[in-house]
């Protein structure tokens, strides 16, 4: 069946029967292509009749499909004819992991964050009411991204409207961590008979059809109804919030979704259908362990295990940090935004549950809820992804900052991630952390020096932020750990008119640049800052003395970043010498590996010392 796909609305050809034959051809498609890849398996095997249901109603490219994170796109994809490219999929230059307008007509929006597809949706159908064209417009969201913020703020103005937009509740009962919290609950316990829409709408009709008295009778009941409903339909949310609830629906059975899909499509106005879907289904691992095959790397598909074994990651090195802490300091919290796994506190949540929070995917309410925990002697860590850290920048700065509250970022996933592209690069948090006043952010060269950071983060009395990025921790440098002191760099080495100004992931960078510029007959110096703010300027005034060029590194965009912080004081010391900075210029970075995207940014030991060289050049000639 798989072999008769090649472009949108071909699904439509085949019978249910036929259909349910294709569900399984892609489910082993996926299994076998994402094992070579990588890439999100358990959520797309979750959701493979759900996409299939969808595309024998709607007709592409006309009609709106929204995925809210879009990482369970991936039928999607292969139903929109783009099956051949999937052996590229995550790789640079290849098929990206999520939905993109620029790579086919049917792909309706750009998604990578969770709880954005409602807001999305409502646009879509408002733009079509007040524009007068006909097409469907769907969102698909799942229960875990239901618990943001943004997701409520779309409900609260979805019943303002009147003509059919379909919401689909694809209710898995996980995010990447299992959910959390009462609206977790109530999904579990929603059911509603077949009749109740139909009845409802029965009665009123006829009800209003009374003259004179019909409008008032109406207006009565639905004064009066809302107890009883409750007792009778239990998780009537969101019919309360004037959003027609229908199902729950097997989220595998395909028949039953679409005969439910084409009776929601006729609905005057907003309608969820609520569809129960299992993680991972019909490949035994990601069923066992769905949180590990969230986003997969390239593993032996019989076995389910990684092909390539890691080191110790910077991930390990906190958590094991974190739980030994948790020994010694009954005052230390942890909380998490739906990461647990993630982040690498599932073993703190182990030792200590009462001191750990997971608020599901609601990064906002994280950090206010952090401040209040230390207004009252908490010592509370947010350990977070540093793209899912810019939701809540308002938070950082009205709610922490601006009282200078001791709560410590543990940004993790800091820099270029790779594979999920340009919506997950951790490239901003230098900038838009370094911008906040009270705020001290700082970043360690290898994983001892994770380590101490961390434990002067926990016991330091103002807002901090430790940024550190996905992967293997470099164990280079270990003979170089000199204690923390705020604010404070480390030179490792001192010889040479070129100083490299590095700071965290650049510091090994700058090392292998060294290297390499020693066998071309240039010496360089080497810095550690450590700290983007506050910065060591007493370092600098003797760095500006020393050097005839300073060259700084960074994995982050240059704008209001290290760099341009570094020149900024310079500046104002009257140095003459050469500044160059090596970062991330104004662009977002596509996926590909983080081996391929630093060459091609420049950000690698050959783009830096190809740099250098150059400053050598222009040096010589002084």
């Amino acid at each position: 069946m798989l072999e008769r796909i090649t472009q949108p609305n071909d699904v439509k050809q085949l019978s249910i029967q036929e259909a349910e034959i294709l569900a399984d051809e892609i489910r082993d498609f996926l299994v076998d292509s994402i094992s070579h890849t990588g890439g999100h398996l358990a959520s797309n095997l979750g959701t493979v009749e759900l996409t299939i249901a969808l595309h024998r109603i709607l007709d592409f490219p006309e009609d709106k499909l929204v995925w809210d994170v879009g990482h369970q796109s991936y039928t999607h994809k292969i139903l929109t004819g783009r099956k051949e490219e999937f052996a590229t999929l995550r790789q640079y230059g290849g098929l990206s992991g999520f939905p993109k307008r620029s790579e086919s007509d049917c792909d309706s929006f750009d998604t990578g964050h969770s709880s954005t597809s409602l807001a999305a949706g409502l646009g879509f159908a408002w733009a079509r009411n007040l524009t007068g064209e006909h097409y469907r417009v769907v969102s698909v969201i799942g229960d875990g991204a239901l618990t943001g913020g943004e997701a409520f703020e779309a409900l609260n103005n979805a019943a303002a409207l009147k003509q059919n937009y379909m919401i689909v509740l694809n209710d898995n009962h996980m995010s990447i961590s299992e959910n959390v919290g009462s609206l977790s609950e109530q999904l579990f316990k929603m059911r509603t008979s077949n009749g109740y829409t139909g009845l409802k709408d029965g009665v009123q009709h006829s009800l209003e059809r009374i003259p004179v008295y019909g409008d008032k009778i109406v207006a009565t009941i639905r004064r009066t109804k809302s107890g009883i409903k409750q007792l009778v339909i239990p998780g009537m949310i969101f019919e309360e919030m004037g959003i027609m609830y229908l199902g729950p629906v097997d989220g595998h059975n395909i028949a039953a979704m679409e005969k439910t899909f084409r009776e929601a499509a006729h609905v005057k106005g907003p309608v969820l259908v609520h569809v129960l879907t299992k993680k991972g289904r019909g490949y035994r691992p990601a069923e066992r362990l769905p949180a590990r095959f969230h986003g997969a790397e390239p593993f032996d598909k019989e076995k389910g295990l990684p092909l390539t074994q890691r080191g110790a990651t910077y991930t390990d090195i906190f958590s094991t940090v974190m739980r030994k802490m948790g020994d010694r300091n009954g005052k230390l919290v942890a909380i998490t935004a739906a990461m647990m796994d993630g982040t690498g506190l599932k073993r703190f949540h182990n030792m200590f549950p009462e001191r750990f929070f997971d608020v599901g995917i609601a990064e906002q309410y994280a950090v206010t809820f952090a401040a209040a925990l230390s207004l009252q002697g908490l010592q509370p860590v947010f350990a977070v992804y540093s793209s899912f850290l810019q939701r809540a920048y308002d938070q950082i700065l009205h709610d922490v900052c601006i009282g200078r509250l001791p709560v410590v970022f543990a940004i993790d996933r800091a820099g270029l991630v790779g594979g999920d592209g340009d919506t997950h690069q951790g490239i901003f948090d230098l900038t838009y952390l370094s911008t906040i006043p009270n705020m001290t952010v700082m970043a360690p060269k290898n994983k001892w020096e994770l380590s101490d950071m961390l434990k002067f983060a926990i016991d330091f009395d103002a807002p901090i932020a430790l940024r550190y990025p996905k992967g293997e921790a470099y164990d280079g440098l270990k003979e170089f750990r000199r204690t923390i002191v705020c604010g404070q760099a480390e030179e490792l080495y001192g010889e040479g008119e070129i100083l490299l100004f590095a700071v965290g992931s650049m510091v090994q960078t700058a090392v292998e640049a060294r290297e390499a510029l020693e066998k071309e007959g240039c010496k360089v110096a080497v810095c550690n800052a450590r700290f983007v703010k506050p910065l060591d300027e007493e370092y600098l005034k003797e760095a500006a003395a020393r050097f005839a060029a300073i060259v700084t590194l960074e994995e982050n965009v240059l704008a209001g970043g290290f760099g341009e912080a570094v020149c900024r004081v310079l500046r104002n010391m009257g140095y003459t010498g050469i500044v160059e900075n090596v970062a991330i210029e104004d662009t977002f970075v596509e996926h590909g590996s983080v081996k391929e995207l630093k060459h091609m940014l420049g950000l690698d030991a050959d783009g830096v010392t190809k740099r250098v060289l150059s400053i050598c050049d222009r040096l010589k000639k002084i």
